[in-house]
Protein backbone atom coordinates (compact mmCIF):
# COMPACT_ATOMS: atom_id res chain seq x y z
CA UNK A 1 0.00 0.00 0.00
CA UNK A 2 2.92 2.35 0.74
CA UNK A 3 4.17 1.85 -2.81
CA UNK A 4 0.78 2.78 -4.23
CA UNK A 5 0.62 5.92 -2.10
CA UNK A 6 4.10 6.92 -3.27
CA UNK A 7 3.09 6.36 -6.89
CA UNK A 8 0.01 8.50 -6.36
CA UNK A 9 2.07 11.27 -4.76
CA UNK A 10 4.48 11.26 -7.68
CA UNK A 11 1.53 11.32 -10.08
CA UNK A 12 -0.01 14.37 -8.56
CA UNK A 13 3.33 16.09 -8.08
CA UNK A 14 3.73 15.88 -11.84
CA UNK A 15 0.36 17.58 -12.21
CA UNK A 16 0.92 20.48 -9.84
CA UNK A 17 -1.67 23.22 -9.83
CA UNK A 18 -0.26 25.88 -12.06
CA UNK A 19 -2.07 27.82 -14.74
CA UNK A 20 0.45 28.99 -17.33
CA UNK A 21 0.14 32.20 -19.26
CA UNK A 22 -0.34 32.08 -23.02
CA UNK A 23 3.38 32.63 -23.35
CA UNK A 24 4.29 29.57 -21.27
CA UNK A 25 6.17 27.24 -23.63
CA UNK A 26 5.31 29.63 -26.43
CA UNK A 27 1.74 28.46 -27.06
CA UNK A 28 -1.74 28.93 -25.66
CA UNK A 29 -3.42 25.98 -24.01
CA UNK A 30 -6.47 24.83 -25.98
CA UNK A 31 -9.37 23.43 -23.95
CA UNK A 32 -12.56 21.78 -25.11
CA UNK A 33 -15.33 23.31 -22.98
CA UNK A 34 -18.05 21.20 -24.61
CA UNK A 35 -17.10 17.85 -23.06
CA UNK A 36 -19.45 16.86 -20.23
CA UNK A 37 -18.97 14.18 -17.52
CA UNK A 38 -21.43 11.86 -19.30
CA UNK A 39 -19.26 12.09 -22.44
CA UNK A 40 -16.28 10.55 -20.67
CA UNK A 41 -18.16 7.84 -18.75
CA UNK A 42 -16.93 4.29 -19.20
CA UNK A 43 -13.67 2.49 -19.89
CA UNK A 44 -10.84 4.11 -21.83
CA UNK A 45 -7.55 2.61 -23.00
CA UNK A 46 -4.47 4.80 -22.91
CA UNK A 47 -3.05 4.42 -26.41
CA UNK A 48 -0.36 7.11 -26.18
CA UNK A 49 0.96 9.51 -23.58
CA UNK A 50 3.47 11.98 -22.34
CA UNK A 51 4.03 9.68 -19.37
CA UNK A 52 4.11 11.06 -15.87
CA UNK A 53 6.92 9.74 -13.63
CA UNK A 54 4.54 7.34 -11.84
CA UNK A 55 3.81 5.58 -15.14
CA UNK A 56 7.32 4.16 -15.57
CA UNK A 57 7.05 0.55 -16.71
CA UNK A 58 3.26 0.67 -17.12
CA UNK A 59 1.50 -1.19 -19.89
CA UNK A 60 -2.15 -2.05 -20.52
CA UNK A 61 -3.10 1.27 -18.94
CA UNK A 62 -6.79 2.06 -18.57
CA UNK A 63 -8.93 4.79 -17.04
CA UNK A 64 -12.52 4.27 -16.03
CA UNK A 65 -14.87 7.18 -15.29
CA UNK A 66 -18.34 7.06 -13.73
CA UNK A 67 -20.41 10.24 -13.19
CA UNK A 68 -21.92 10.41 -9.69
CA UNK A 69 -25.23 12.00 -8.66
CA UNK A 70 -23.44 14.87 -6.88
CA UNK A 71 -21.80 15.96 -10.15
CA UNK A 72 -18.36 14.50 -9.42
CA UNK A 73 -16.80 11.68 -11.40
CA UNK A 74 -15.53 8.45 -9.84
CA UNK A 75 -12.32 7.32 -11.48
CA UNK A 76 -10.11 4.25 -11.41
CA UNK A 77 -6.74 4.13 -13.15
CA UNK A 78 -5.03 0.78 -13.74
CA UNK A 79 -1.86 -0.43 -15.37
CA UNK A 80 0.30 -3.52 -15.37
CA UNK A 81 3.95 -3.44 -14.27
CA UNK A 82 5.99 -6.65 -14.41
CA UNK A 83 2.80 -8.73 -14.44
CA UNK A 84 1.34 -6.97 -11.37
CA UNK A 85 -1.73 -4.72 -11.58
CA UNK A 86 -1.41 -1.21 -10.11
CA UNK A 87 -4.64 0.59 -9.38
CA UNK A 88 -5.65 3.86 -7.81
CA UNK A 89 -9.11 5.35 -7.42
CA UNK A 90 -10.45 8.79 -6.68
CA UNK A 91 -12.82 11.47 -7.83
CA UNK A 92 -12.73 14.32 -10.27
CA UNK A 93 -14.84 17.42 -10.29
CA UNK A 94 -15.42 19.93 -13.03
CA UNK A 95 -14.04 23.30 -11.89
CA UNK A 96 -14.52 25.13 -15.21
CA UNK A 97 -15.45 24.12 -18.75
CA UNK A 98 -12.82 21.62 -19.90
CA UNK A 99 -11.03 21.61 -16.52
CA UNK A 100 -11.11 18.90 -13.88
CA UNK A 101 -9.53 18.69 -10.44
CA UNK A 102 -8.62 15.13 -9.52
CA UNK A 103 -8.30 13.83 -5.96
CA UNK A 104 -6.83 10.35 -5.55
CA UNK A 105 -7.26 8.16 -2.47
CA UNK A 106 -4.33 8.44 -0.09
CA UNK A 107 -2.92 11.54 -1.77
CA UNK A 108 -3.12 14.76 0.29
CA UNK A 109 -3.41 17.17 -2.66
CA UNK A 110 -5.19 17.26 -6.00
CA UNK A 111 -4.07 17.62 -9.59
CA UNK A 112 -5.45 19.49 -12.56
CA UNK A 113 -6.43 17.68 -15.74
CA UNK A 114 -7.57 19.62 -18.77
CA UNK A 115 -9.60 18.16 -21.61
CA UNK A 116 -8.00 19.28 -24.83
CA UNK A 117 -10.47 17.57 -27.11
CA UNK A 118 -12.71 14.69 -27.97
CA UNK A 119 -13.17 13.18 -31.43
CA UNK A 120 -16.46 13.78 -33.23
CA UNK A 121 -17.46 10.15 -32.71
CA UNK A 122 -16.60 10.35 -28.99
CA UNK A 123 -14.13 7.44 -29.18
CA UNK A 124 -10.93 9.43 -28.56
CA UNK A 125 -10.24 11.78 -25.66
CA UNK A 126 -7.13 13.98 -25.30
CA UNK A 127 -6.26 15.06 -21.76
CA UNK A 128 -3.36 17.22 -20.58
CA UNK A 129 -2.06 19.00 -17.53
CA UNK A 130 -1.57 22.77 -17.29
CA UNK A 131 2.14 22.21 -16.67
CA UNK A 132 2.40 20.13 -19.87
CA UNK A 133 4.43 17.56 -17.92
CA UNK A 134 1.96 14.77 -18.70
CA UNK A 135 -0.78 14.08 -21.21
CA UNK A 136 -2.82 11.14 -22.40
CA UNK A 137 -4.58 9.94 -25.53
CA UNK A 138 -7.48 7.76 -24.39
CA UNK A 139 -9.46 5.61 -26.81
CA UNK A 140 -12.45 3.30 -26.48
CA UNK A 141 -10.45 0.42 -28.02
CA UNK A 142 -6.94 -0.90 -27.33
CA UNK A 143 -5.74 0.30 -30.74
CA UNK A 144 -6.11 3.67 -32.45
CA UNK A 145 -5.94 4.45 -36.15
CA UNK A 146 -3.07 6.54 -37.52
CA UNK A 147 -5.36 9.45 -38.50
CA UNK A 148 -6.85 9.66 -35.00
CA UNK A 149 -3.42 9.49 -33.38
CA UNK A 150 -2.12 12.20 -35.71
CA UNK A 151 -5.07 14.44 -34.80
CA UNK A 152 -4.36 13.91 -31.08
CA UNK A 153 -0.65 14.66 -31.59
CA UNK A 154 -1.55 17.84 -33.49
CA UNK A 155 -3.85 18.93 -30.66
CA UNK A 156 -1.06 18.41 -28.12
CA UNK A 157 1.35 20.35 -30.32
CA UNK A 158 -1.06 23.30 -30.64
CA UNK A 159 -1.25 23.29 -26.84
CA UNK A 160 2.51 23.62 -26.42
CA UNK A 161 3.55 19.98 -26.03
CA UNK A 162 6.55 18.53 -27.90
CA UNK A 163 4.75 16.36 -30.48
CA UNK A 164 7.85 14.21 -31.05
CA UNK A 165 7.84 13.10 -27.38
CA UNK A 166 4.39 11.48 -27.50
CA UNK A 167 4.87 7.76 -26.73
CA UNK A 168 2.67 4.85 -27.77
CA UNK A 169 1.32 2.80 -24.87
CA UNK A 170 1.75 -0.98 -24.97
CA UNK A 171 -1.76 -2.44 -24.82
CA UNK A 172 -0.72 -6.02 -25.71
Amino acid sequence: MKGLALIALLALAACERHVPSDRWLGAPFFLDPTVQPADIAGLWYEVASYPAPFQQGCRRTTAEYRPLPDGTIALTNRCEVNGMVRQISGTARVVAPGRLTVDLQGVPFGGDYWILGQSRDGRTLVVGTPTRIAGWVLHRDRQIGPEELRAARDLFERSGYDAASLQRTDQR
